[in-house]
């Protein structure tokens, strides 16, 4: 059981990365309590009422008060000016209490949570605040409009040009047939975890764990698959997975495969914004106007980015036009670009190159009053 009594009210992004402060003498809830933060990977401080020296009860992102300490704490609820302390939430483990909600009120707590019932949903709260959760990443999502369209090279580009800006950048490879995005990357052999390390992934995965496993190639951390034969992501840990990714903020590229089953449809329901690149050709289109279809319903902004040369009748504008989609742009030629690849550059490697000024210039727009970090 969990209620709200106020509205939510999100920590500050500068909050410091701490556990929560848990008040309580309940031996038993205690107990529970501290099994919840070690489940999220936070330490916790512990006092039967409000601490002595007031600087932790003020600066802790997150107060955990038992049922049996809520009379104790009531006359610290408001801050020096008078402001409610957010970030308070009663815990306790009778279901049937009748006076919760008017010690809920009295100490000012945000949320009323129940236990076992809560439990879940309390250790995502704990979790959040060990991470220092901020602002999500941006989370852009590349799809072919058909086989060859060119959607890993410009998932490998836009991950590369946002790396080259300092931007903290994850790219995901999603298609499982695409032949791993680390050897697109020119690195293959570079250590650090693949998919399958992840298949058996359930509920909350940490995202600085996340991060820290995954190998680092040109500035950005890239998720790829070994050369194994695993060839399926269970939705499950594809949920997990992005989760974990985007709550490191920056921005995260994910390169999805034109069939959409469960775990893509997990994907393309955590994205920002998708790109669907469609060769100018009018059997591309037709192909791609399925994948559209099929995408846009999980997906709710899709955009077109057509790639020359095109064929006679057609420009970028008419090929948006008869998708039915925005056009996000003209994906240009780059001269020498499997040869620049071979020779170790990445896709979009060259910053001067017309493939990184498009990225760039993607970026730029697409993170406009973003504020991402």
């Amino acid at each position: 059981m969990t209620g709200s009594v106020t509205p939510d009210r999100p920590q500050a992004a500068e909050a410091r990365q701490s556990g929560p402060l848990i008040v309580t003498e309940d031996v038993d809830l205690l107990d529970d309590l501290l099994r919840l933060c070690a489940a999220a990977g936070a330490e916790p401080e512990v006092h039967h009422a409000v601490p002595e020296r007031r600087g932790s009860w003020e600066t802790a992102p997150l107060i955990l008060v038992g049922d049996d300490a809520a009379e104790r704490v009531r006359g610290a609820v408001r801050g020096r000016r008078g402001a409610r302390r957010p970030g308070v939430m009663l815990v306790g483990k009778d279901q049937d209490d009748p006076g919760v909600w008017r010690r809920a009120v009295e100490i000012g707590a945000d949320h009323v949570l129940r236990l076992p019932d809560a439990e879940s949903w309390l250790v995502e709260r704990i979790a959040d605040v060990a991470e220092g959760v901020g602002r999500q990443a941006m989370t852009v999502g590349v799809l072919g409009g058909r086989g060859g369209a060119g959607a890993s090279t410009l998932a490998c580009a836009l991950a590369v040009a946002a790396a080259r800006t300092g931007l903290r950048t994850m790219l995901i490879d999603g298609d499982p047939l695409g032949g791993g995005l680390d050897v697109l990357l020119g690195g293959e052999a570079a250590e650090g975890m693949r998919w399958p390390d992840f298949a058996e992934s359930r509920g909350r995965v940490g995202s600085g764990a996340l991060e820290e496993s995954l190998p680092e190639l040109h500035a950005l951390r890239v998720l790829s698959w070994d050369r194994g034969d695993r060839v399926v992501i269970p939705p499950e840990a594809m949920r997990a997975v992005l989760a974990a990714a985007r709550r490191r903020g920056g921005v995260v590229v994910v390169d999805l495969p034109r069939r959409v089953d469960e775990a893509v449809a997990e994907a393309l329901a955590q994205l920002d914004l998708g790109l669907l690149v469609v060769p100018a050709e009018l059997r591309a289109v037709a192909a791609a106007s399925r994948v559209a279809s099929t995408a846009g319903m999980v997906l709710r902004d899709l955009r077109a980015v057509v790639r020359g040369p095109y064929a006679a009748g057609l420009d970028d504008e008419s090929v948006a036009r008869l998708l039915g989609l925005p056009l996000a742009g003209e994906l240009p030629v780059e001269a020498g670009l499997l040869e620049a690849q071979a020779g170790g550059m990445p896709p979009g490697g060259s910053a001067r190159g017309p493939l990184a000024r498009f990225c760039t210039a993607f970026w730029e727009q697409a993170l406009a009053g973003g504020g991402v970090s």
